[in-house]
């Protein structure tokens, strides 16, 4: 898929572009130019791809284990070859920072590989059923087959790694999938089918759809031939579409505000505060798990804020395509515009701003902030933006009803020494996951990854997410 400014570039289905009908520009957030005209799906080219989606499931769902392996090997080499290529759609089309942009790719790169492992590794059991008396010549056996077409929904902000989370498991296994990217962000969605087709994956089980929300709204309503909704975006638009999917099987991956506790005795407060930087200002804070508040024992509070406050302050902010950019724009204008008034009413509101909060076209300063309390939008909402508060606790437990205290729940990150501690934490939090030793954002892309509360359902990770797209199916014998 190369960036066409001129011509309409045609969405993915049956193995072709589609360039008919209504298109829609793909701009850089950077600096607004014009990337590419993209043509837009129509609710008749859904349902086309469904069709082909169902009639292709026979075929996806005899694929041998080693054939399935082979394609995702497959993409993995192209994209290993391609890195640079997919590196800069994303710089483009997202804003997000050329050094970023590799890790995303190098993150793809490992989905596709442990995918690969996985779809060998989908195996069943042997199940005894001579329990009773008259029973002695049975037996039985439970294997996994795949839920039939499955539709993929991604957000801008990885808009290569969380298309690679949907489309790896999906090939693993055996499931044809449609995918409705991003419209901020189609074009690395697009290339990326191209590469799982030129693999090998069937035509028919495969489609890139750059729909309306409307439509997609439609597709997951109306149409019964989907199988699976795998969705990951805001909880607005996820509980929604869950409300509209009937008996579809439905996982959410949604937003977070995610936190970080921080005790006294933790080993080594500047290695603590590289980290906190790092994760909550990476690609200007757009991610779900954003480090957005940290909770610091007293003692040490003071002085761990300045120095979060003093590393953010020598980030550099700007062009994402030049190599010395830390920060670049926000995906819109208008999120930019909004991160920056929700400083203004924290201030406002008697919060004080150890660093940043000045906005220069879309790109926001990294912004410290402290004496912020619970109401304030920074504090209960998710930014979605370069802001972390630091706040100060005296009771463990206090620290630990803070991070509760939201209506999300996704990870949350812990440094402490103390066993018990640990222990409690990972009792009591409200999260998908507990992070010790290092800030929330941390993810392992192999691993279970899912929050709670309105943070979503099911689980992503790739033998977990293969799970999600397989239902067992019990074989019961008698007299062989």
């Amino acid at each position: 898929m190369r960036m066409r400014p001129g011509a309409v570039t045609g969405f993915l289905l049956c193995g072709r572009e589609w360039a008919d009908g209504d298109a829609m520009e793909v701009r850089s957030p950077w600096d607004g130019a014009v990337l590419a005209r993209v043509a837009v799906a129509t609710r008749k080219d859904a349902r086309e791809a469904v069709t082909h989606a169902v009639a292709s499931l026979r075929r996806t769902r005899a694929l041998p284990r080693w054939k399935r392996r082979e394609i995702l090997e497959s993409v993995a080499a192209q994209l290993t070859e391609q890195r640079e290529r997919f590196a800069q759609l994303i710089v483009a089309e997202a804003g997000k920072p050329i050094r970023a942009a590799r890790v995303e790719v190098g993150r793809a790169i490992t989905v596709f590989r442990t995918a690969a492992e996985e779809a060998v590794r989908l195996g069943g059991e042997s199940i005894p059923l001579d329990l009773a008396e008259g029973n002695e010549s049975r037996w039985g056996l439970v294997q996994r087959f795949p839920v039939g077409p499955v539709l993929g929904i991604t957000p801008f902000n990885f808009p290569l790694n969380l298309v690679a989370h949907k489309l790896a498991p999906a090939i693993a296994a055996g499931c044809p999938m449609i995918v409705k990217p991003s419209p901020q962000t189609p074009l690395t969605a697009l290339a990326l089918g191209e590469l799982v087709l030129k693999a090998g994956w069937p035509e028919e089980a495969l489609a890139v759809l750059t729909l309306s929300n409307a439509d997609t709204a439609w597709l997951v309503e109306r149409e019964e031939r989907i199988r699976m909704v795998s969705f990951t975006g805001s909880a607005a638009v996820g509980w929604a579409l869950k409300g509209k999917s009937g008996r579809k099987r439905v996982t959410l991956e949604l937003g977070g505000n995610a936190a970080l506790i921080l005790h006294g005795d933790w080993r080594d407060l500047d290695e603590a505060a590289e980290r906190v930087t790092a994760g909550a200002f990476a690609y200007s804070g757009q991610s779900c798990i954003s480090v957005q508040r940290v909770y610091v024992e007293r003692p040490v509070y003071q002085s761990f804020a300045w120095k979060v406050a003093a590393l953010a302050e020598k980030l550099v902010g700007g062009d994402p395509a030049l190599e010395a950019t830390d920060v670049g724009p926000l995906i819109r204008r208008a999120d930019a515009e909004r991160v920056e008034q929700w400083i203004g009413e924290a201030e406002a509101g008697g919060a004080v701003l150890l660093e940043g909060g000045a906005r220069e076209g879309g790109v926001v300063r990294p912004t410290v902030m402290s004496k912020t309390r619970r109401g304030m939008k920074v504090v209960d909402e998710e930014v979605f933006g370069p802001v972390v508060v630091i706040e100060p606790y005296d009771d463990f437990e206090d620290a630990l009803a803070e991070v509760n205290h939201s209506r999300y729940g996704l990870q949350a990150g812990l440094m402490t020494r103390d066993a018990g501690r640990i222990l409690t934490a990972y009792r009591e939090l409200e999260v998908g996951a507990v992070i010790v030793g290092d800030v929330p954002n941390w993810r392992m892309d192999a691993m279970p990854y899912g929050g709670v509360k309105d943070s979503g359902m099911g689980r992503e990770g790739l033998r977990w997410a293969i799970e999600e797209m397989t239902e067992p199916r019990m074989l019961a014998m008698n007299g062989m």
